[in-house]
């Protein structure tokens, strides 16, 4: 990749830096898709050592990528996203990987085919540690930024994704809990 094309790629993905999401932080401003996917990276290279048949560089990348269409679309709450965004989403990153050069676009469109497939100890991990990561994010912020059906779906969100590992079964528990304590000192429950 030459200097210019690498140039172009970062400007292009910096709107993830600039794209908020849903989620607020615990000093009660909206996070951006870049340090969510960053957050999602720093659990994955903390969890490994409990999954020790998986690829660890191949994780990082599924970590760091997973929302780069995001730079084009924006973030969409899970509980409002439609098939429609899916799909505009898997658009938009075809448009960002085709800036990149063609090995390097096959590569990561084939890490993006595989966290769709979600057949591979990576990607279960990696979809894992994404709604995790949400879950913990809730339970960090200001109960205010908390809409009213947040109340009961943070107590299910990213379950079935979980299910496979008692490591991460066991941790979504423990997130839970924490949710359920931060509801009942709101009187949510």
């Amino acid at each position: 990749m030459n200097n210019r094309d690498l140039i172009n790629f970062m400007t292009m993905i910096e709107k993830l830096k600039c794209q908020t999401r849903h989620s607020w932080t615990s000093s009660g401003r909206q996070e951006s898709v870049a340090e969510h996917s960053w957050r999602v990276a720093v659990m994955a290279l903390i969890v490994a050592e409990n999954f020790p048949r998986i690829d660890l560089t191949k994780l990082l990348k599924m970590c760091l990528l997973h929302d780069l269409g995001e730079a084009v679309t924006g973030d969409i709450p899970v509980f409002e996203k439609t098939e429609q965004n899916q799909v505009t989403e898997k658009e938009a990153i075809k448009f960002i990987l085709s800036s990149l050069p063609d090995k390097m676009a096959r590569d990561f469109q084939d890490l993006f085919d595989e966290m769709e497939e979600m057949t591979t100890e990576e990607a279960q991990l990696m979809k894992a540690l994404d709604k995790l990561e949400v879950l913990l994010s809730h339970n960090e912020a200001l109960i205010e930024t908390w809409i009213p059906k947040e109340y009961s779906l943070n107590l299910v969100h990213g379950d079935q994704y979980v299910e496979y590992s008692d490591y991460l079964s066991g941790l979504r528990e423990e997130i839970r809990q924490d949710t359920i304590q931060k509801l009942k000192s709101a009187n949510k429950i």
